[in-house]
């Protein structure tokens, strides 16, 4: 039987970045790899170049920064800074109030123990059994992913989807199906965007 943890209400991936980031930018690679992208940087040859790292460098300087959501791609497939993921970190930092909507509080807490059980590091270790853990799970991954009504190829899609997905029992086409079932994620033809949450008013 899963019985999560009932500890910390906050979204554990959003927990776990926060306490990686000093960490994660202690290497001096990594930090010159993000600056070359805060710099408009868009690919891994370009942040070569201008990061002055080796490829090799910058492969794993750029999936570290990847796997904490500090960096992600943009609409065209670019690489760019997730300003998103600060903002989420800096909430995260944030002191919780002692007051608020009791019953709006017990839901996400709730919400939480359910993404920390399934989720490690912003990492899915695997999908619920139950539906509506399921559910929230994956309303999780697609709102830490993607924009709402923001356009995506495929090709994107994957790329954002694959790092979620390492060690785990989920591949990443599989998650991408999930998502679209569960109408996280709409698509047409080629192209994804996970709509607006007025548009998916009474699914959970």
């Amino acid at each position: 039987m899963e019985t999560p943890e009932p500890s910390a209400p906050s979204d554990p991936s959003t927990q776990s970045a926060l306490s990686a980031l000093p960490g994660l930018f202690a290497e001096e690679g990594r930090v010159r790899a993000f600056a070359a992208v805060a710099l408009g940087a868009g690919s891994p040859a370009q942040v070569a170049e201008t990061a002055g790292l080796s490829s090799k460098d910058t492969a794993a300087a750029l999936r570290r920064l990847r796997e904490q959501g500090v960096v992600t791609y943009g609409d065209g497939g670019e690489l760019v800074v997730a300003h998103d993921r600060f903002r989420d970190l800096a909430r995260a930092g944030r002191p919780t109030a002692a007051t608020g909507n009791p019953g709006a509080g017990d839901d996400d807490r709730a919400a939480g123990m359910i993404v920390r059980t399934f989720v490690k590091d912003g990492r899915l270790v695997r999908l619920p059994a139950r539906w509506t853990r399921k559910k929230v799970v994956l309303r999780h991954i697609a709102e830490q992913t993607f924009e709402p009504g923001v356009e995506y190829p495929e090709r994107t899609v994957d790329e954002k989807l694959r790092p979620w997905c390492e060690d785990g029992d989920v591949d990443h086409v599989t998650l991408r199906r999930h998502l679209v079932d569960l109408d996280h994620l709409r698509r047409s033809g080629g192209t994804y965007w996970r709509p607006a949450e007025s548009a998916r008013e009474g699914i959970a």
